[in-house]
């Protein structure tokens, strides 16, 4: 029997229900943990740091660190999927005086929930992954810039750090190695907006939390004005794997452009709702089952396959997608920050998209004119559709509205917010008008 298909059985047969710590495939970033051996004895029990001491010991260069990096194919686990090993060599390396690098666990999608729980179970593998791109970058100073609503994981971290610390693998003369990596926690104030990178710099530097123009990019232009690199939570988590085991290894696990595992939050109308680490390009009925199934024995309606910023797909489409970055690029939606968000046949898309439209409404740093009053107008719409008291043309007024935000403001947030209304009028159109009728 297959890894795969004696886990689905054991699924079957014991009972349970979902647990991140022991339900896996392959698993890199949770792999061993119970839930109470999150301290530094328990990681290096399960062979943490041995990534960093083979660095150290064989004294790789930074230029091979970016190389292994790279030819894992390592892809940022937090949005947009960039090439992690190619993001990390932008950085000016000439360039005399600091450079910077800052994890950004500012976990505040809709529907994700995945870097709390590693910060909370396995934190020392963001250290030694944000070490180990330290020496990559030639950064001294990190920082992990922390949701403020999860306080706990916060204080945990800072912890975590502090045992790190003792131990000798942060500081000055790292391991003997001569390279030094100092480490900071940072809370933010559960600001949404804070989650956009620039916008986490200016919060991280004391200022109001909103996005930068771009370009300058924090590769070039960054914290307090130097290079920086800012990657999330689960991109550092995965790193310190891919130096035990290699690159090959790394990229294989997974499908052509598309390696490792990745950490999905199922939420919504699934019998078992949690965070699953699987292969990239397992098959979304595979996640499912995982799941145990659509809540109640109930039909699959939509799923929103990447957190709220995604394009929702209908069930005709997601039933036959692989979950990875490109099979979902390519059906029109994303993987995002990995939340996927599963609707049963009695739930109403009017009402899920004005959820959805009254967070980003909510949300809106301000900045942009197009976001400050068109999140505005895409949620009163909505509300008014839902109420009954629109008429058929507020659909075509709120395909205008939508189109102008998208393209019109500095981040990704409008962008966002007139994209989730696109893919809600694409497939559920009609439902809206029967609402309205």
């Amino acid at each position: 029997m297959s890894q795969l298909a004696s886990l689905l059985q054991k699924f079957k047969t014991d009972g349970r229900g979902t647990c991140l710590h022991d339900r896996h495939i392959q698993p890199q970033i949770y792999a061993g943990l119970d839930g109470n051996n999150w301290n530094l004895a328990g990681y290096e029990a399960r062979g943490g740091y041995q990534a960093l001491r083979r660095i150290v010991r064989e004294h790789m260069t930074p230029e091979a660190i970016v190389t292994e990096v790279k030819d894992a194919g390592l892809r940022g686990r937090g949005g947009a999927g960039f090439p992690t090993g190619l993001k990390w060599s932008f950085v000016p390396r000439t360039v005399p005086g600091e450079k910077y690098l800052v994890c950004n666990s500012d976990e505040g999608e809709p529907g994700t929930f995945k870097d709390r729980d590693i910060l909370m179970y396995n934190p020392h593998i963001i250290i030694e992954g944000m070490i180990i791109a330290g020496f990559a970058i030639g950064a001294r100073t990190g920082w992990n810039y922390i949701h403020g609503e999860i306080f706990e994981a916060y204080e945990r971290f800072g912890q975590a750090i502090e045992e790190a610390r003792a131990a000798g693998y942060l500081g000055a003369d790292i391991l003997g190695g001569g390279r030094d990596f100092t480490l900071h926690a940072v809370h933010g104030f559960g600001a949404y907006i804070c989650g956009e990178e620039t916008g986490l710099l200016e919060s991280l530097e004391g200022s109001k939390g909103q996005p930068r123009f771009k370009p300058p990019f924090p590769a070039s232009h960054g914290l307090y004005g130097r290079p920086t690199v800012v990657n999330n939570t689960e991109t550092f988590a995965a790193v310190p794997w891919i130096f035990n085991h290699g690159a090959r290894a790394f990229l294989e696990i997974g499908k052509p452009n598309n390696g490792g595992t990745k950490i999905l939050s199922v939420s919504g109308d699934v019998e078992r709702p949690g965070n699953y680490e699987i292969p990239l390009g397992t098959s979304f009925a595979t996640l499912l089952e995982l799941a145990g199934g659509v809540r109640g024995g109930r039909q699959l309606k939509a799923v929103i396959p990447g957190g709220a910023s995604a394009p929702v797909l209908p069930a005709s489409i997601m039933r036959g997608l692989d979950m990875d970055y490109d099979s979902l690029a390519k059906a029109g939606s994303m993987m995002g920050s990995g939340g996927v968000i599963v609707f049963d046949e009695t739930r109403s898309m009017v009402t899920a998209l004005e959820r959805l439209s009254a967070f980003y409404m909510h949300e809106s740093c301000g900045q942009c004119t197009p976001c400050r009053e068109g999140s505005g107008w895409l949620w009163r719409l909505v509300h008014r559709i839902g109420k009954g008291d629109a008429s058929q043309k507020d659909l075509d007024l709120l395909s205008s509205v939508a189109d102008g935000i998208q393209g019109r403001v500095i981040c990704a947030l409008g962008d966002s917010a007139a994209i989730v209304v696109r893919g809600f009028l694409k497939h559920y159109k009609a439902e809206f008008a029967e609402r309205i009728r």
